[in-house]
């Protein structure tokens, strides 16, 4: 459960990606990053994971099984999928084939988080930060989890990273998204029902 929901992860950020539309918060960081390095857009994905996930550690969140995994396999995934012809011609499609890519990939990102965090396996880098600055600071988690994103956003948009109508509809649909995919899988046999890490996520 937790390799297939990172894979799905994977596949919606590459559709994200080939949808020019404008990325999530933490993959324009990610792009940024690999527009001003040698790294792979998959690996600036890894990097920044990692990276991640040692500041969280630093901070006193003790990492999982589901935190290191998805800190490495989500940018190495991605690095397989648009290493494909198929998948990276994709980019060269008009805008309405670009736009349902957009919608698709916004779409597998609840069931993918669902599938990773009902796993029970631990949260992923950039939970595990949010959680444990929100515990340090006393911080309520939300605010916390959106200094994150607007942080790692306009860090990303100085790199040079895509931003765009993608990300706000990020943004604003991820959220009920990824409630749908937890209310479906509650419903299902493969994961707990409550898993007993946050379901409050995103960005892989």
């Amino acid at each position: 459960m937790l390799v297939g929901g990172l894979f799905v992860f994977a596949i919606a950020i590459v559709l994200i990606l080939e949808s020019g539309l404008g990325l999530s918060p933490w993959d324009v960081l990610n792009q940024g990053l690999a527009n001003h390095t040698r790294l792979s857009f998959g690996m600036a994905n890894v990097a920044v994971g990692l990276a991640v996930l040692l500041l969280a550690w630093s901070l006193g969140g003790r990492p999982g099984a589901a935190t290191v995994a998805n800190a490495v396999l989500v940018g190495t995934f991605i690095d397989m999928l648009t290493w494909m012809p198929a998948v990276d011609d994709l980019a060269d499609q008009g805008l309405a084939v670009r736009v349902v890519l957009l919608v698709v990939g916004v779409a597998l990102i609840g069931p993918a988080t669902a599938l990773y965090i009902g796993a029970d396996l631990g949260a992923g880098p950039r939970d595990t930060l949010m959680l444990v600055g929100s515990r340090r600071s006393g911080v309520r988690v939300g605010v916390v989890r959106a200094g994150l994103e607007i942080t790692a956003l306009a860090a990303g948009i100085a790199l040079g990273g895509t931003f765009g109508i993608g990300t706000i509809a990020f943004a604003l649909l991820v959220g009920p998204v990824v409630e749908a995919s937890f209310a479906a899988l509650a419903r299902s046999s493969f994961a707990l029902p409550e898993p007993a890490t946050s379901p409050i996520v995103i960005g892989e």
